[in-house]
C-alpha cells in the first residue's frame, strides 16, 4: 500500500482513506485466515518423507545450530487443515499451545492444538480447539510416543520406567518368543500401560533341541524351526531375531532358510552381530557387517543391526557406516539401531566375555562394574559373579562413535533393555529416551530436535510397519494417528537413571498418553491407565478374483487387497508402456512407447493362498505415481493409476474396460 500514488481529490480525502484502510483490513483478514485454516501455501502431506542430515532439523531449513534443537519459527510448518466440523467439535482431550512435531510431514510449530476423540487424533492445528479435558502444553514440546523396537518382554516393573521415558510402544525384536499365540495371549490379561510385540527369537528356538552355544543346529532342527517360524509370523510375530555372538554356533546354512522366509512375508530380520571388535582371531566388525549385509543381499530380506555402537562399530564407527551406505547404494534394504550410551552391559557368563575379551574389548576388570551396584571388579570377583551371571556394564565405547552413528540416517534408537527386579540392569533401561533429547540434542547439539523425534518415534515404526498395520498409525501426531503422545519440557528433558541406580526414572516429561488417556501426568505415572495393545504383524492371501480388466480384447484379473483393486502391472507393458526397474529406488519408471505393443495373452490370476504385500514398490509416469503390492514375484497397480494416466475406464461392477 505504501508505494500506490495517493488520491488527488481533496473532497472525498477522509472518505477515501477509511475505504483504503478496510480493504486493507479486509485482506489482511482473509490472508490470515487462509493461512490460519489451510496451512499457507503447503499443501498437506507434501512435506518431505525422509529426515536430512545436519543442524537443520530435519525440515530442509537454513542452519539453526545456535539454538539448539532449532527455532520452531523458522521451519516449514506443515500444518493440516482444519475443516469447520473439526473446529467446532468438542474432544475428548485438547492439547493447546504445545511445540508440535510431527516427524513424518515435517511439522515442528510453536502455538498448536491437538483435538483427540477416544484414541484418535483428530485434528492438528493452530487454531483455538475445544475439550473436556485440556492440557496446557505452553512452552512444551509434543511429540509422538516414543517406540523401543529392541526391547524385552514387557514385565510388570520395567513398563513402567518406559512410560516415564516416554515410550508408548515396546516390542521385543532383540529376544522375543517363539510361541506367539500364548505369549501375546499371557501380555493381553497383564494388561501392562504399554503396546507390546515381539519376533521370533531363534535362541530360544534352538534350546527345544538342548544345543549348546557353540553347536551347530542339525538340519532336522532347521526344518522343525522353519516351520515354528511360519506359524509364528501367521501368529502375529513381527520378524525374526538372531544373536551370533551368544549363540557362536549358529552357521549360514541355519541362517539362510530363515532369511528366505522372512524375504518371503516381507519382515525383517533383526541380528546381534558375531562379532563387536577389531581385534581377535575369530573376526572383526567388520566381519560381522559383511555377514549381516551379505544375508540380505541374497535374500533379499530387510536386515536391521542391533545397537552397532556397541557391536559391529566399536572401534570402526566410520568403516561400518560406510558399508551400510555402500549396501544401501546397492539396493539391499538395512537400518540398525544405537543407545545413547558410551558404555555396555550384558551378563558375564555370557560368550561376549570368553577368552580374550580384554583385548577384544580394549578393557581390563576394573573397567567391568556391576550393574545396581557401585562395584567395580577384580580377578576374583569377575569369576564369582560369572558364575552367577550377573550382568555387568563395560566402559568400552568411544564416545564419537555413540555420536557418528546417531547422525547416520537410517540409524534408530533401542534401548536394548528393560528394567527387572532386581536392578541388576543397564540405565539405558531407564533412561534411554530422554537422554538421547537432553544430552545429544540439547547439550552436545549432534542431532536436531525433529531429527531425533524421528529416530525416537517414526523410523522404528517404519521398519517394522510393512506388515504391522497398528505401527502405520503410530510415529505420527497427524488426524486419523493414534493417540500416542509424549509432552516434554525441552530444556529439563534427560535420564536420571545410573549404573547405580538404573531404576531412576527420567526428568523433564510432564505427560504420556496412550490410546488417549493419561499414562503420566505431571511427571507422575498412573498405574490406572493400562491400555496397551497387542502389535502383530497381518498378512493377507489372494482367495480369488473379483473380476476383469478388458483392454483392447486382452482380458486380465482384478485383485482386491484391502480398499483398492489391483491389475498385474504387465497389462501396462503389453499396452504400449515401456518399464524400467531401479532396485535402489524399488520403482517401476514408465514411459510411452512410440506404439503400442502387443496385448499378448491375458494374464492368469495368482494362485490362492498367495501372500499380498507392501514391498515399498512403486509405478511412475512423469507426475503420476503409484503404491505397488506384489503377489509372489509380480508386481499389481492399483486401477485408478490408470486413469491417472489419461486412461478412460469404464466400471460395470465387476469388469472395467479401459476405452
Amino acid at each position: 500500500m505504501a508505494n500506490r500514488r495517493r488520491p488527488t481529490g481533496a473532497g472525498n480525502r477522509p472518505l477515501r482513506v477509511l475505504l483504503g484502510i478496510a480493504v486493507v483490513l479486509v485482506v489482511a483478514a482473509g490472508i490470515y485466515m487462509t493461512q490460519s485454516l489451510f496451512g499457507g501455501k503447503d499443501e498437506p502431506g507434501n512435506g518431505p518423507d525422509t529426515i536430512a542430515e545436519g543442524n537443520d532439523d530435519g525440515n530442509n531449513k537454513p542452519d539453526n545450530s545456535d539454538k539448539p534443537g532449532g527455532t520452531a519459527e523458522e521451519v516449514w510448518d506443515g500444518e493440516e487443515e482444519a475443516t469447520p466440523a473439526q473446529l467446532s467439535q468438542v474432544y475428548d482431550v485438547v492439547i493447546s499451545n504445545g511445540r508440535v512435531i510431527n516427524p513424518e510431514h515435517g511439522l515442528d510449530k510453536e502455538g498448536m492444538n491437538i483435538g483427540i476423540t477416544g484414541n484418535t487424533i483428530g485434528v492438528v492445528t493452530s487454531q483455538p480447539l475445544q475439550g473436556e479435558r485440556v492440557i496446557d502444553a505452553t512452552g512444551l514440546v509434543v511429540a509422538p510416543g516414543f517406540i523401543d523396537n529392541l526391547s524385552y518382554d514387557p514385565n510388570p516393573l520395567g513398563v513402567w520406567n518406559k512410560i516415564a521415558d516416554g515410550v508408548t510402544t515396546n516390542i521385543a525384536m532383540h529376544g522375543g518368543t517363539t510361541t506367539h499365540s500364548s505369549w501375546y495371549a499371557h501380555y493381553e490379561r497383564d494388561r501392562p500401560p504399554v503396546h507390546f510385540g515381539a519376533s521370533y527369537f531363534y535362541t530360544q528356538a534352538r534350546n527345544q533341541f538342548k544345543l549348546g552355544r557353540y553347536d551347530a543346529a542339525k538340519p532336522e532342527h532347521t526344518a522343525e524351526m522353519l516351520k515354528q517360524a511360519e506359524e509364528a509370523l501367521n501368529n502375529g510375530s513381527l520378524g525374526l531375531s538372531f544373536s551370533f555372538e551368544y549363540v557362536p554356533g549358529i552357521t549360514v546354512e541355519e541362517v539362510m532358510p530363515f532369511m528366505e522366509l522372512a524375504h518371503e512375508y516381507n519382515v525383517p530380520v533383526y541380528f546381534h552381530g558375531r562379532y563387536s571388535s577389531m581385534e581377535g582371531g575369530a573376526g572383526t566388525n567388520i566381519d560381522t557387517m559383511k555377514e549381516i549385509l551379505d544375508y540380505g543381499r541374497k535374500s533379499g530380506a530387510a536386515v536391521h543391526i542391533d545397537h552397532i555402537n556397541s557391536t559391529g562399530g566399536t572401534f570402526s564407527m566410520p568403516e561400518s557406516l560406510k558399508m551400510i551406505d555402500d549396501a544401501l547404494a546397492e539396493g539391499i534394504d538395512v537400518t540398525a539401531c544405537i543407545y545413547p550410551y558410551n558404555y555396555w552391559g550384558t551378563y558375564l557368563n555370557s560368550a561376549r566375555f570368553d577368552e580374550g575379551w580384554q583385548e577384544r574389548f580394549r578393557i581390563s576388570y576394573d573397567d567391568l562394574q556391576i550393574a545396581g551396584t557401585s562395584e567395580r571388579l577384580t580377578e576374583e570377583s569377575f569369576r564369582r559373579y560369572q558364575k552367577e551371571g550377573k550382568l555387568a556394564v563395560a566402559y568400552a565405547i568411544p564416545e564419537e562413535d555413540v555420536v557418528l552413528s546417531f547422525q547416520h540416517p537410517v540409524v534408530m534408537i533401542g534401548s536394548d533393555a528393560i528394567l527387572e527386579p532386581g536392578h541388576n540392569n543397564h540405565p539405558r533401561a531407564s533412561g534411554t529416551f530422554a537422554r538421547s533429547i537432553g544430552k545429544y540434542v540439547r547439550e552436545d547439539q549432534a542431532v536436531g530436535l525433529s531429527e531425533m523425534i524421528a529416530k525416537l518415534s517414526l523410523m522404528p515404526a517404519q521398519r517394522l510397519e510393512k506388515q504391522v498395520p497398528a505401527l502405520q498409525k503410530k510415529g505420527r501426531l497427524a488426524a486419523g494417528m493414534d493417540a500416542d503422545i509424549v509432552i516434554f519440557d525441552y530444556d529439563t528433558i534427560i535420564d536420571r537413571s545410573t549404573v547405580e541406580q538404573p531404576e531412576l526414572p527420567s526428568a523433564g516429561i510432564e505427560y504420556v498418553l496412550v490410546e488417549g488417556e493419561l499414562a503420566l501426568e505431571n511427571g507422575e505415572v498412573n498405574r490406572s491407565t493400562r491400555l496397551g495393545k497387542p502389535i502383530r504383524s497381518e498378512f493377507v492371501r489372494f482367495d480369488g478374483k473379483v473380476g476383469s480388466l478388458v483392454w483392447d480384447g486382452a482380458d486380465y484379473p482384478v485383485v482386491h487387497y484391502r480398499d483398492r483393486n489391483y491389475v498385474d502391472l504387465d497389462a501396462l507393458q503389453a499396452h504400449g508402456y515401456a518399464m524400467t526397474w531401479d532396485k535402489v529406488a524399488r520403482t517401476f519408471t514408465l514411459s510411452e512407447a512410440s506404439a503400442a505393443g502387443d496385448a499378448g495373452e491375458a494374464s492368469t490370476p495368482p494362485t490362492n493362498g498367495e501372500l499380498m504385500l507392501e514391498r515399498g514398490y512403486k509405478a511412475v509416469l512423469g507426475e503420476a505415481e503409484a503404491e505397488l503390492i506384489s503377489i509372489g514375484e509380480r508386481a499389481y497397480v492399483p486401477i485408478q493409476f490408470l486413469q491417472e494416466l489419461g486412461r478412460t475406464i469404464s466400471d460395470e461392477g465387476d469388469v472395467w474396460t479401459v476405452q
